[in-house]
């Protein structure tokens, strides 16, 4: 496989991952640790993820529990949770918080399913734009003499055919997580 088409791959996998973790973001009313992954504390001056400074579970399907390490922080960590974009109030007993996640409504869901959709479509702008690169970079070679016509249409044919792959697993992503949200 050319450099220029691995390059390219690499770029769609990272472009892949990055949507992955974006999705996992988004509240689909079920409880997910990983929608607190952009929520960050101040701990001792540091910006903290709350993953690495509590105990973050799942129970009962629609509440996180957090229990964090030293409890001084506990109102930090409430605090943060509070003034970010999650739009849940948690729970404080004293030794933990809970957040517990409500049903979202059915203009909710569809609202999610858009932003779903958006994160899609840029993934493959994204996707795109590195098989024209790649591109790119094989004609620049074909014009150095570097390669053969024969080569750029070959290493053409591989290149959409990594596209292809990259956009239908950006597809497969988008799907699931539309089915995700509209399970109630």
């Amino acid at each position: 496989m050319n450099d220029h088409i691995k390059t390219a791959q690499e770029k769609m996998k990272k472009t892949l991952n990055g949507l992955a973790r974006e999705l996992d973001t988004i509240r689909a009313g079920r409880a997910n640790p990983a929608i607190l992954d952009k929520v960050l504390v101040d701990y001792y001056g540091t910006p903290t993820q709350i993953n690495a400074m509590a105990s973050v579970t799942v129970s009962e399907g629609r509440t996180l529990v957090i229990q964090p390490w030293d409890k001084s922080v506990l109102k930090s960590i409430e605090k943060a949770i509070q003034a970010s974009e999650i739009g849940i109030n948690p729970t404080n007993d004293g030794s933990c918080l809970r957040l517990t996640f409500p049903q979202p409504t059915e203009e909710r869901r569809k609202e999610l399913v858009k932003q779903v959709k958006n994160d899609g479509e840029q993934a493959k702008v994204t996707i795109r734009n590195a098989r024209r690169d790649a591109m790119d970079k094989i004609k620049a070679q074909k014009k150095n003499s570097e390669i053969t016509e024969d080569d750029v249409k070959d290493l053409e044919k591989e290149l959409q055919k990594v596209t292809d792959k990259a956009i239908e697993d950006v597809d497969k992503e988008i799907t699931d997580k539309e089915k995700e949200i509209m399970t109630v």
